[in-house]
């Protein structure tokens, strides 16, 4: 039986890893999360249901009232639950793969394609591993009553992590480090009541996750209970992973993922227009292929900003997502994106930033005035297995105006002034204190000597538009000061002591009958 006791963080983080170990050289590293988080899911939602039952049964004494869908979240059919998983000595893939398709059956359309695993297709994990695995999960109840949401969704989270360090660079396409993705949650707040939050490349949804929490912690912030999370992802086994995190950090009313290319297919439209939200936070694929053809007319009118009537290169994307973005942000939105360094100086994209820098929107719809309020340079090797250097790019409809026709730029990418990031064995990762200080900073708009400066657009029309940091920022290595006289003592010093040394040599010469 699972233990009734309630886990800490590191009891769960220690459990779930476990998952890997145990199936580890039967599936290849970068199946792990195909099996593992689905399976996690399903002990969640059937612990859930069993406690949720037995606590209604104890109320109304009765059965057909305990089991009415109306006193649960999610119905798992009693032949499925989790104890009935743990009876099978056999066919075991079969039997999860059956469990699977009951449960998305019984929670139509709320689980549509959440499991998409096949387990019969892994022929290594054989029925004792599987038997195995089942075991071991049964050590904790993972019921929401007994497990808080935020405890078993920080869990989740750090096993999605886990995941991704063990694909490596793969592993970045639907991982967003948790101190970048905390740094952007930061500069964003605080959140207004009822906030709609967007993430169209979502990955995992570990963005959305921890602007509601982040929320829920900053007393400044509205209510993350009438939040609206959004997102969209492309790859049909990485939404599955995103909706499941939803569910599990407890954000099933209020959030959604829907799958498709969020260029070549938006999802979240309404009356054949975009929907627009409060705040977008993205990390897209860098300089990825996008159809540049099949959108040259698109009926949303999201990429015909150049005067030339241009679009960004069909080999490379970054625009083409920014675009997107812009257009999905309503009135007073504001965006925290991240960014290859390339976004800010290639010189046949300043007809993109062009627009997002001129007083009057020029050409942006929906835009009428410069839109950039911000660009942090970050240090590189943050990503796994990726050392190109990247920013943040902070976007905002609504700047105030006393921030109008200006952009903050700030360079955090080295550690002259302050501890911004630290190395680790196979990457750098912001420290709390770095977090800080380009929070701090932001937020009081400040010009600080090697750190950050506030320009005016004037100043970056004058160099077109280039929105290089090392522009603006003196971001060389300070020189170390010299002490002149101090140098000049040491070379007397030296000097007598070279003169001690030739003395002492002309006499040994001498003896020798050198001359």
């Amino acid at each position: 039986m699972s233990s009734d006791t309630t886990p800490t963080l590191d009891d769960l983080d220690r459990y779930l890893f476990k998952c890997a170990d145990i199936i580890r050289n039967t599936v290849d590293k970068t199946d792990y999360k195909d099996y593992i988080l689905p399976l996690v899911f399903y002990k969640t939602i059937s612990d859930t249901y069993q406690d949720n039952y037995e606590e209604l049964l104890e109320e109304y004494d009765d059965p057909e009232i305990a089991s009415d869908e109306a006193f649960h979240d999610f119905v798992v059919p009693e032949e499925y639950r989790w104890e009935e998983l743990r009876k099978q000595n056999e066919r075991v893939d079969e039997f999860i793969n059956d469990a699977f398709s009951a449960l998305e059956r019984e929670n139509e359309p709320t689980l549509d394609g959440v499991f998409r695993a096949d387990f019969r297709r892994a022929d290594a994990l054989t029925d004792t591993k599987l038997a195995n695995l089942v075991e071991h999960l049964s050590t904790y109840n993972l019921s929401t009553h007994r497990v808080p949401p935020d405890l078993l969704g920080e869990a989740y989270m750090d096993l999605v992590r886990h995941f991704a360090d063990e694909e490596g660079r793969d592993g970045g396409e639907f991982f967003t480090p948790p101190h970048i993705t905390d740094l952007m949650v930061r500069l964003l707040g605080p959140y207004t009541d009822g906030a709609e939050i967007h993430d169209p490349t979502a990955g995992s949804g570990g963005m959305l996750v921890r602007a509601a929490r982040y929320a829920a912690e900053d007393p400044d912030s509205g209510d993350p209970d009438g939040f609206r999370l959004t997102g969209q992802e492309v790859n049909p086994d990485i939404a599955a992973i995103a909706r499941m995190n939803l569910f599990i950090n407890g954000f099933s009313e209020d959030g959604e993922i829907r799958r498709e290319d969020s260029l070549s297919s938006p999802q979240f439209t309404e009356d054949g227009r975009l929907e627009t939200f409060d705040y977008v936070l993205a990390n897209f694929p860098f300089s990825a292929d996008w159809d540049k053809d099949g959108l040259r007319d698109d009926k949303y009118g999201r990429f015909s900003w150049a005067e030339d009537g241009k679009l960004p290169r069909a080999d490379r994307g970054d625009y083409a997502f920014i675009m997107h973005m812009i257009a999905q942000l309503d009135e007073t939105g504001r965006a925290a994106i991240v960014i290859p360094h390339g976004v800010l100086f290639r010189r046949h994209e300043s007809k993109f930033r062009k627009p997002m820098l001129s007083p009057d929107g020029d050409g942006i719809p929906g835009v009428d005035h410069e839109i950039v309020e911000a660009v942090i340079g970050l240090p590189s090797n943050l990503f796994q297995n990726n050392s190109i250097p990247s920013a943040i790019l902070v976007l905002n409809k609504d700047k105030p105006v006393e921030r109008q026709g200006q952009v903050l730029f700030l360079h955090a990418g080295d550690n002259y002034v302050e501890q911004f990031y630290r190395e680790l064995s196979n990457q750098s990762e912001l420290t709390e204190q770095g977090l800080d200080h380009i929070v701090e900073n932001f937020r009081s708009w400040d010009t600080e000597e090697r750190v950050s400066r506030v320009v005016d657009v004037e100043e970056i029309a004058a160099n077109d538009y280039n929105l290089n940091i090392a522009l603006y920022v003196d971001t060389t290595e300070p020189r170390e000061e010299i002490d002149v006289a101090e140098e000049l003592a040491a070379l007397h010093d030296l000097r007598a002591e070279r003169d001690d040394l030739e003395a002492r040599m002309d006499q040994h010469m001498e003896v020798l009958g050198y001359e």
